[in-house]
Parts: C-alpha cells; structure tokens; sequence
C-alpha cells in the first residue's frame, strides 16, 4: 500500500511516520513544502525501518496538486497539514481524483462535519475519505461507542484534554485553538443550543499521578456538532482543553475576555509570536498530559450511572494519541478490513481496542471508575 503523508516532517506527522515504518507491506512517501526536511525525514527513518520511505517536495496550495497526487498514484494520502479551520476540501478532491483514500487530522469543527459533502465522489470512486482522524471525534467516539451499551439512557457528556506544558506544540495547532479564544461558539446544553465563549467557562478536572489537577475552558471541536445527532437523547455535550501552566491557560484566559470585549481582533494573527512566549516557558512545567470522557445518564439496570474514562500519557508520549487513529486507521486499510466507502467524520471506522492498540508501546494507561448516585 502506498502511503502519501503530507506534512510527514512535522509534529504528528513525524509519530505517525515512525510508527508506519514497522509495517513491511507499507511504501511511505514523505511529503512537504521542505524537501530537505522530508528528505532527511524519510532517509532516518529508513535505516531501521522495514516499511519503504520516499520524499517528495509538495506544497498542499500548489495550482496543481491534483496531477500531482494522480503522478505518484498513492493508495492513502493522510494530511497533517493544519491548521483545518476555514479550510476547503481541495486536498481530499484530489486524493479522490487520484484514486486514493483520505485520512486527516483535522479538528476544526465545520470542516470535519462538512466533509460528508464529497460523499458522492467518493463512493464513485469507491474510496474512504475521512476527516477528524485524531483524538477528536476519532478517539472520542470510540471511547462513547463502546461504554454506550451500558447506559439505558445517555444524557451528558463531557470530555477534556490537557496536555503537559513539555510537549512541542506546532503552529498549526497554537493557530487552532487562537482562532476560537474570546469568540462566541454553539454548545448543546440542557436539550438546547446555547452561545458560549471560547477559552471561558472555567473548571477544574482532577487527574490522576502524575497529572494532577489541571484547568480546562471551552473549546471548539467537531464533537459538539456530530455527538448530539450521534447518541440520541443526550442533553449535554461539553468539550474543555487547558494549558498545564496557570500562567499560559489565565493569560489565554485574560485574553479571551478582550476578544469578546472586541478590544482585539481574532488571536490567531499572532500565532508566531505567543507560539514564542510559550515556548520560553516550555521548560517548566511537566511531560505529563491527561484526557478524561465522562458520560452520565441511566445505567442498564435503571440506577443513575456516571462513567469516568481517563487516560493518562507519561514520558512525553502525550502527542502520539492525536496521532494513533490514522495510523490505526492506515493499518487498517492496508490490511483490507475496512470496507466503509464514501465520505463521513472518523466515528465508527475505529474500535476503543484499535484504538489503544496503537499507542501499546507507550507510556500511556487508562482508568475506568464507576460512580452510582
């Protein structure tokens, strides 16, 4: 299988290259704007791979991407590139011209519930194109489909992410979460639709060693769009992310007051430089990072059930969970035991099991506690 890995030089697409390095049915070319980084990339990894590398100089905005893709005839193209927000489909339209499937790990919010909108072009072709393969809705809904069966009734959930202030954090992602901070989004709350702010709304999550607590705010994710339609009947669904350090996650905070305030414009003008101020911090702080999913509702028996879901990464190995799903997903496809066709969010294309399949290596645990009320 021929694997196309735009941006494979970058933060995930690099966790996402080393793991496919160990699949020997695997041609993996190394794609981006930088020749001599994918070059170097895909030269490393081929020493103790026993997966096939390649690299390739291809900017994801070229006039001409689709006889680009149609000339190096991949199988799979998966796109790392973000930032996804305001993005258009050019990349998957051309991945479906070139007769390859589609994975990204878009998690902006209307990209990944549009993507359904190259459904008929892709089951044309008879092609997979899906978007949102990451920790969101990938992960996420894998966690719901498989605890659901053990509610009667599923009315909240409430999901957050922190990461530890040691991880490398891209460009693309500082530019995602800017882009929302101190802007109005939709959450479902009580049954209904209600604006919220972004980066506001503050809670503290208790996590388990060595997290510890951390402080979560509003976040604009494709969850809260696709979840509600997804599990009938659920009344609540909340999504949070924070920053380990108090100083970063108050300032965003602050922030976001003078974004709502209209005292400043959208924040995601000046990535470069508080991408900078939080790199001079990224020394303090921990290699530590948590995510939690908490559904409440009925349980099976008829008594009121609260299920808390906890994963808890060490040792730095944090950033490889919003990399696992593609490559779980790629593996998947390789081995001709994904027959979904078309185009849809990633929910449903991945089992829990899958899922921690592979991050199996890493120092990554998961709790599961029971709470009867």
């Amino acid at each position: 299988m021929r694997v196309l890995l735009l941006g494979g030089y970058g933060n995930f697409g690099r966790l996402i290259a080393r793991e496919l390095a160990r699949d020997s049915n695997l041609d993996v070319v190394i794609a981006g704007r930088n020749a001599a980084a994918a070059a170097s990339m895909a030269e490393t990894l081929q020493r103790t791979a026993v997966a096939r590398f390649q690299s390739v100089c291809l900017d994801v905005n070229a006039s001409d991407l689709t006889a680009r893709f149609a000339a190096m005839a991949p199988d799979l193209v998966i796109h790392t590139c973000g930032p996804f927000q305001g993005s258009d489909y050019r990349v998957a339209e051309s991945a479906i011209a070139a007769g390859a499937h589609y994975i990204d790990l878009a998690d902006a919010r209307d990209f990944v519930a549009g993507i359904g909108q190259l459904d008929a072009l892709a089951r044309a072709r008879d092609r997979l194109i899906t978007a949102g393969t990451s920790t969101v809705p990938a992960l996420s809904a894998a966690v719901i489909d498989h605890y659901h069966p053990q509610f009667r009734a599923l009315r909240t959930i409430d999901i957050g992410v922190s990461p530890g202030n040691r991880s490398p954090r891209g460009a693309a992602t500082v530019a995602a979460i800017l882009s929302y901070v101190g802007r109005p989004l939709k959450m479902w709350i009580n049954g209904q639709w209600r604006s919220v702010t972004g980066w506001q709304n503050l809670r503290r999550e208790r996590y388990p060693h060595p997290v510890g607590p951390r402080w979560l705010a509003n976040c604009d994710v494709p969850d809260l769009s696709l979840f509600v339609p997804r599990y009938a009947g659920v009344e609540s669904v909340r999504f949070g992310a924070g920053l380990e350090l108090r100083l970063l996650h108050f300032g965003l905070w602050l922030l976001s007051w003078l974004v709502r305030w209209r005292m400043l414009p959208r924040l995601d003008r000046w990535t470069r430089a508080l991408k900078r101020i939080s790199e001079w911090l990224q020394s303090r702080g921990s290699d530590a990072g948590a995510m939690h999913v908490r559904l409440g509702g009925t349980g099976a028996d008829g008594a009121p059930l609260t299920l808390t879901w906890t994963l808890v990464a060490g040792s730095g190995h944090g950033p490889q969970v919003p990399a696992s799903a593609a490559v779980a997903l790629a593996r998947k496809l390789a081995r001709g035991d994904l027959h979904a066709r078309g185009a849809m969010p990633c929910m449903g294309l991945l089992t829990l099991q899958e899922c921690l399949a592979a991050l199996a290596d890493y120092d990554i645990r998961v709790d599961v506690q029971r709470e009867r009320t």
